[in-house]
């Protein structure tokens, strides 16, 4: 299960009204995406270590980091180079894991 809703995305996104459900389908693949990226950082699915009956709640900064990475990735829809600026994913997104991860390579 996502740790962020279509709604919170939408939310940090600015969406008005007058968008409505038009890019739903869109905005929950990668939603679910960048939770899994997240997770793939982390080392861990967040849903087993927080949440959960005994376990601390889901930390808010991986929250927005999920909420950062899926509308960067809405924003930046293609990977093509265009000129000679060159936009990585949001530096913030990997600052805020490697807070949360437990092991290092």
């Amino acid at each position: 299960m996502a740790i962020v809703t279509i709604r919170e995305l939408k939310e940090h996104l600015a969406f008005t009204d007058d968008i409505g459900g038009a890019d739903d389908a869109l905005l929950d693949r990668l939603r679910v995406a960048a939770q899994n990226h997240v997770e793939r950082l982390l080392g861990c699915k967040i849903e087993e270590e927080f949440g959960g009956e005994d376990q601390d709640p889901v930390p808010e900064a991986l929250h927005q980091a999920v909420v950062m990475l899926a509308a960067w990735w809405y924003d930046q829809r293609e990977t093509a180079l265009t000129g000679t600026i060159v936009a990585n994913v949001p530096f913030d997104v990997r600052e805020i894991v490697n807070e949360y991860r437990e092991f290092t390579f």
